[in-house]
């Protein structure tokens, strides 16, 4: 199975949106193999308890603005690492020190990558 076109849709919103609040690090795995309810993890960085909540809040208003429906979030109120559950995607939003000792990309390495289009990195190409 490979992710679908909505979920590279929804990823596409998300990590604009991740962006737009100072996320950092942003990778996608298409994990439609191992997770068969999931298409696509993205996870992110944030500097701070205070930007990792924005950009959680972010993702979440822009794909609910987008029509996409969320099934659940976890870990707002603490901001260390938020959960968003979007079905066929499901978006990790890290404080850095959670993201270095949590290690998602070690646990899903055999996954492949989901090249994620920011609108900032396409304009300083030109």
């Amino acid at each position: 199975m490979v992710a679908s076109a909505q979920s590279h849709d929804m990823l596409q919103i998300a990590a604009a949106a991740a962006d737009s609040k100072g996320g950092e690090d942003l990778v996608a795995l298409d994990v439609s193999q191992p997770l068969p309810l999931v298409d696509i993890f993205l996870l992110v960085t944030g500097r701070s308890e205070r930007n990792v909540a924005a950009i959680a809040d972010e993702i979440e208003d822009k794909l609910l603005e987008a029509g996409y429906k969320r099934l659940r979030r976890e870990g707002r109120q603490e901001s260390r690492w938020v959960l968003i559950d979007f079905g066929d995607l499901v978006v990790h939003v890290f404080h850095e020190q959670e993201r270095v000792y949590y290690g998602l990309e070690r646990l899903w390495k055999d996954c492949p990558v989901v090249p994620v289009n920011l609108p900032a990195a396409a304009s300083a190409e030109d």
